[in-house]
This record gives structure tokens, sequence and C-alpha cells, in this order.
């Protein structure tokens, strides 16, 4: 399967396929040696698992995004990527044209869910995670505002109709609260959107 990835990336225009992996660690110190803009990870390896490595590339490697593939899409899986640090997750029966287009949408920093995978999945698992509402303390009303709808699946078209506000505007707010929050891209706002107790599991 590496094989037909690596085929596939390498005849694209744009695209270049700096290193492969057969295990977490291996994969580990290859992010290392080459910073490529986007790895693609798989969730179960040998020696290290992808969650782990993944945990671990962008630690040490913040500009580095991971886009983990899995033919494993269970809620357990999605939520640990995330955390780890993860800024897509794609199932391996996606399409090709899926895969290329989720690289493109982690290389330009942004977040990437397969469409199967939402947000009542993330709802879910941050049940198990007692809510720490200190971590929004700098966060203004109309920022919690924006990462409220974030975490509800809003688009930023969306986003700004709902708050009358250009899209300009809105993506001030974002990076304000990519900032202030220590987070990567979207998909872990709407992970410290849970954590933090600003939404409930389950709400509208």
């Amino acid at each position: 399967m590496r094989e037909s990835f690596r085929a596939l990336i390498d005849v694209s225009p744009g695209f270049t396929t700096v290193g492969e992996a057969g295990d977490g660690a291996e994969a580990v110190n290859l992010a290392r040696r080459h910073r490529p803009d986007v790895v693609l990870m798989d969730v179960r390896m040998p020696r290290m698992d992808g969650i782990e490595a993944t945990r671990q590339i962008c630690a040490e490697t913040p500009s580095i995004r991971v886009l983990i593939l899995t033919t494993f899409d269970l809620d357990e899986y999605v939520y640990a990527a995330l955390r780890a640090g993860a800024s897509g997750f794609l199932v391996k029966d996606g399409s090709a044209a899926d895969l290329l287009t989720g690289i493109r949408v982690v290389a330009a920093g942004d977040a990437l869910l397969a469409p199967r995978i939402t947000r009542r999945l993330i709802s879910a698992f941050a049940r198990q995670i007692p809510p720490q509402t200190l971590s929004l303390a700098n966060v203004t009303e109309r920022e919690r505002e924006v990462l409220t709808l974030i975490a509800r699946g809003r688009s930023n078209q969306e986003i700004a109709e709902e708050l009358f506000v250009t899209i300009g505007t809105l993506k001030t707010h974002i990076g304000r609260l990519l900032h202030k929050l220590g987070a990567r891209d979207r998909a872990q706002l709407v992970i410290t959107a849970y954590e933090s107790g600003l939404i409930t599991p389950g709400s509208t």
C-alpha cells in the first residue's frame, strides 16, 4: 500500500516523496532528517504506532503536518490522533483525488477530517476528559463565539454570516485563537473547545 501511495504522489504535479517508513520509529527518524511538509501516517504499525509517532513528530517539529491514514475509522483513533497533533484524518479506501486533496489541505495549514468522521465522534470521546475552564481565561467573548461555531462544524463562510463579520475579520479572530490557545490548526481548536468545557458533548 505504501508503494501505491508513493507512486500516486510522485506522478502528481507539485508533489514529491522524500521518505518511506515501515514503522513509527522509522517515520520519526525520517521526519527529523527530511523535515517534510506533510507526513502520511498509518495508525497501526510495529515498534511504535502512528499515534505516538505523530505525537513525537508534532512536538519536535511543529511545522510538519501529519495526515493520518487508516482502515480503522473508529472513534478512539480520531480523537487520539487529533490530540497527538494530527491535522487530518482519512480512511484508506478513499479515492486518489481525496488523498491528494487531503495533502494539499493540511500542507496549507488547514485541518481535514474524512466526511464520515464527524464532530459527534470527537464529542463522544471528549466526555472522558474533565473540563479545564481556566484554559480559556484569555479568550474574549467574540473569540469564544467563533471557537464555539468552529467546534460545531461551521465553515468560515457560515461563521462570518452568523456573526455578521467579514471573512477577513473572522480570520483575524481565528489567528488570535490559534495563538492564545497554542493550537496548530482548526482540528486542535475543536479539541480545545470540548476539553475546556466550552462545548458540552451532545449539545446543539
